[in-house]
């Protein structure tokens, strides 16, 4: 499975009533201060994206410039369950997640709402586990496409910070899970969200890696049942609060580069399950051979 984030994916889970402008009305009667945009980085939005979306574009600006819509959805760790913690979402109005798939474990709770607003984040610590994980309902779309069941071998290539990677395990238990990320920074990320949402026990089924995602076939020979890749994206929602804006400028360079990147990842992947199902066909029909040989 291979799922790239963009901002037509954040507009297309961002069904909020009232809207983008709505949360900003929102934000000011709070007096809470605003957070300033990139006018470089937007003024490259706006070439890039009324050239690729068309007419689409003002929605999804809309909701690019609104950070309150980006985090709508409160996804339950059944590893921590509280019931007063669903009632309390009931209360503030907000209701399951329900999508129209074949697969949707009951196990797997996600409520949204369809008002601006932020759930408060919980912080980490030690030795007690968190009872939920603030996302984007659009980010379970992926684990839901690949239906994980009880005893598979799992591998989420690009895992941080590790939403999905929690919601998987919601799911199912699989036999293995391992979940890789190349930046160092993002790997202990990772870490401290895995055991701030999963149980020690179940941490145990779960292998921590830093692997290029392009090399990982070949140091990882053994055949995963499922894999999960959300390439690295641009993430064009944070740079374009960007600060600084020289780094915001040279991120818009190097951004360039990704879809080279992405195409890499998928194709080696691709050719990884392609030979996964011709070595299965191969076991099959040596299989059938020495039966028939026998009879």
């Amino acid at each position: 499975m291979w799922l790239l984030r963009s901002p037509v994916r954040l507009a297309a889970s961002c069904g909020l009533r009232g809207g983008p402008s709505l949360a900003q009305e929102q934000l000011k009667s709070e007096g809470k201060p605003q957070k300033q945009i990139c006018q470089v980085v937007l003024d490259h939005f706006e070439k890039q994206y009324t050239k690729e979306l068309g007419e689409a574009w003002s929605t999804v600006r809309e909701v690019l410039t609104s950070p309150l819509c980006w985090q709508y959805a409160v996804l339950l760790n059944k590893f921590s369950y509280s019931s007063e913690l669903e009632n309390n979402l009931h209360l503030k109005g907000y209701h399951l997640f329900q999508e129209t798939s074949p697969y949707l474990p009951g196990s797997l709770k996600c409520y949204i709402s369809r008002t601006p607003g932020r759930f408060p984040a919980q912080k980490h610590q030690i030795g007690k586990l968190k009872k939920y994980y603030l996302l984007n309902a659009a980010s379970l779309l992926s684990v839901l496409a690949l239906e994980i069941k009880d005893g598979e071998r799992v591998l989420d290539m690009c895992a941080a910070p590790g939403g999905k990677s929690i919601a998987m395990l919601q799911c199912a238990w699989p036999g293995h899970l391992h979940c890789n990320e190349y930046d160092s920074l993002r790997s202990k990320w990772l870490k401290q969200t895995l055991e701030s949402f999963i149980p020690e026990p179940l941490m145990n089924l779960i292998t921590l890696s830093e692997l290029d995602g392009r090399q990982i076939g070949d140091l990882h020979p053994e055949l995963y049942n499922k894999v999960l890749l959300d390439a690295p994206c641009s993430n064009d929602r944070s740079w374009l609060f960007s600060s600084d804006i020289q780094q915001a400028t040279l991120r818009l360079i190097q951004r360039k580069e990704l879809s080279a990147l992405q195409v890499q990842l998928l194709r080696i992947f691709y050719l990884r399950m392609l030979y996964k199902h011709e070595f299965s066909q191969n076991l099959i029909k040596k299989k059938d051979e020495t039966v028939s040989g026998r009879s």
